[in-house]
């Protein structure tokens, strides 16, 4: 192989007379690390993406949710929370949420519709950990009292200890007839998630005043559930369906945002499909300076090949030539690839518009499976470019290489 190795490294990268096939090496190691940086930088911001929505919106969605099919709400919720964290390892916590939608109404003439939750304030653990650390204010202490969604309170103009006014959809019979059901409260805090859509529509309540609101009395509209890995959840709700009774329901977190997922893992094929183009179109340049390199070197094959180098070997010198070139193109493109997705986190160097994309700039995030398959498919099709000159250049006839020599 030192042989073999030695006169492929010597056609690469010595002699007046292969000037352009150097050229072309170059080109191709050029195309071959432009490819796979390409490859590298479109899946990193894909990953990057779709790791800072999933973690944006898990902040505020549960990993499992169990209602009611029914849609009256979930009694004795209690005792079952109880059961679920002790029969489920995997459960880190379960609690009691409240949900619906109001209209809010500040002391001006804006108006806003919005989601308003109830929840055990107690309960709060690290998956909420925005509502521990509230952008103004605290959380509320009573029954009367609510906190905001940073864009919302902007938007409406309520900021803490102001006054709104709070309308749900149940009708109240009064004198005057049927009358939306409507309540005063006071912004206590404004919190900040980092999801726009959560910010800018959601109100949260204490479990108790949002029951009373919605006149659920000793019910709930799901339990919420975290568990110590998400990815788990499906195999978890599998078993709790043989445990809930029948008229409760389970929905994972990807059943809720199932077409958001789908989507990006489309695109994320497709990138990479697309992208793999660069590299085959920068390993036909082997191809064609391989070649080229076979037919300028046809009298130093035939050479070689009288002084008793075998077709094997000549077909070895060729074959490590190109995927010298492949090796050394993917490496650049590796380089390039990770200190661009470096730079771009380290800098924020594209930023984005956060009421569009949920995020203030760009994250990359190079993951560990999708870097090797790129590796592996750079390094597959440059030395499959090298076998058709390799081939070609073993077939060499010996006579007819040195008759004119």
């Amino acid at each position: 192989m030192k042989f073999e190795l030695f006169i492929a490294r010597r056609y690469l990268v010595r002699g007046r007379k292969t000037t352009f096939i150097s050229i072309i090496s170059v080109v191709s190691i050029v195309g071959i690390a432009i490819g796979v940086a390409a490859l590298i930088i479109a899946l990193s911001l894909i990953n990057g993406f779709q790791n800072d929505i999933r973690n944006k919106i898990l902040d505020s969605t549960a990993h499992i949710m169990v209602n009611s099919m029914m849609g009256d709400g979930v009694g004795g919720y209690e005792p079952l929370i109880a059961e679920l964290e002790k029969r489920f390892d995997k459960v880190v916590s379960a609690s009691p949420v409240v949900f619906g939608t109001v209209l809010i109404k500040g002391s001006g003439k804006n108006a806003s519709g919005a989601i308003l939750r109830g929840i055990d304030f107690n309960e709060i653990d690290d998956h909420m950990g925005w509502l521990k650390k509230l952008e103004w204010g605290r959380l509320p202490t009573s029954p009367r009292e609510l906190v905001i969604g940073k864009d919302l309170a902007i938007k409406l103009g309520l900021f803490e200890g102001d006054d709104c006014m709070i309308i749900a959809p149940q009708p109240v019979l009064s004198p005057t007839g049927v009358m939306p059901r409507m309540k005063k409260y006071r912004i206590s805090g404004v919190f900040k998630s980092g999801l726009y859509e959560v910010d800018n529509g959601t109100v949260i309540s204490s479990l108790s005043a949002a029951q009373q609101l919605f006149k659920l009395k000793d019910k709930i509209s799901y339990i919420q559930i975290y568990l110590d890995d998400m990815f788990d959840a499906e195999d978890v709700v599998a078993d709790m369906r043989s445990f809930l009774p029948v008229h409760l329901s389970v929905i994972t977190w990807k059943d809720l945002n199932a077409s958001l997922y789908s989507a990006l893992k489309l695109e994320k094929t497709v990138l990479f499909f697309t992208l793999t183009l660069i590299i085959i179109v920068a390993a036909l340049n082997i191809i064609a300076g391989l070649i080229l390199l076979v037919i300028q070197k046809i009298k130093d094959i035939g050479i070689l090949l009288s002084y008793g180098a075998t077709p094997r070997m000549i077909k070895k010198i060729f074959f490590i030539q190109g995927g010298i070139i492949g090796v050394l193109g993917t490496t650049a493109g590796v380089v390039i690839g990770v200190l661009f997705t470096w730079c771009a986190n380290k800098f924020e160097l594209i930023k984005v518009p956060s009421e569009l994309y949920q995020m203030s700039y760009v994250p990359f995030n190079i993951g560990g499976f999708d870097l090797a398959a790129v590796i592996f498919v750079s390094l597959l099709i440059s030395f499959t470019a090298t076998l058709i000159p390799s081939r070609k250049a073993a077939s060499v006839n010996v006579v007819e290489a040195v008759k004119n020599e």
